[in-house]
């Protein structure tokens, strides 16, 4: 019985994950494809896909750069747009734009002696524009989920760590299950 048990258990592991990714996939399909009114399932998908590209291959260009720049101090001066734009313009620049933050992975000593620390990302070197120049701020992301902390400590009880940040970031998403190697450099 306990055999049976641990099969059953093994192929949980296997399907639900698959099952859940399968399921997200088709959601996304459908709302675009339903957005589109199209009939064939995945070309939505295909055809934002193909969008989103060709916006950045235009973005790229100096000309829109310049609009770009007009439409963010534009945004810049509404309130509640301001607020929403810049914070979901610089999230996602943190992890894929040009100006990523999250690529320096540290150890950062919660405790005076060291014995209780977490991972988290180096995303400010110094803190002296606010008064506080021995200081630094990282983000420390939660697992299993798209929130996280960001915690301002003294510079001195953060450790630069070396392994890849994307791996890192799997590693606390997973709740510390999957591998992380070190890089060798």
């Amino acid at each position: 019985m306990t055999r049976l048990l641990n099969y059953f258990l093994r192929g949980l592991v296997v399907v639900v994950p698959l099952a859940l990714t399968v399921y997200v996939c088709f959601v996304i399909f459908a709302t675009i494809d339903s957005w589109l009114s199209l009939p064939i399932r995945g070309v939505g998908f295909l055809l934002a896909i193909v969008l989103i590209t060709l916006v950045g291959v235009v973005a790229s260009s100096i000309v829109t750069r310049q609009v770009l720049g007009a439409v963010d101090k534009m945004f810049d001066r509404l309130p509640f747009v301001r607020l929403f734009y810049s914070s979901a313009k610089d999230m996602l620049n943190a992890f894929v734009g040009e100006k990523r933050r999250f690529d320096k992975p540290v150890l950062v000593s919660l405790s005076a002696d060291g014995a209780v620390r977490v991972l988290a990302f180096l995303t400010s070197d110094s803190l002296a524009s606010l008064g506080v120049a021995d200081h630094v701020t990282v983000y420390m992301p939660q697992s299993y989920g798209f929130a996280g902390h960001i915690l301002v400590v003294p510079a001195a009880r953060v450790q630069r760590i070396e392994a890849d940040a994307a791996d890192v970031l799997a590693f606390i998403l997973s709740g510390g299950v999957t591998q992380v190697d070190r890089k060798n450099g």
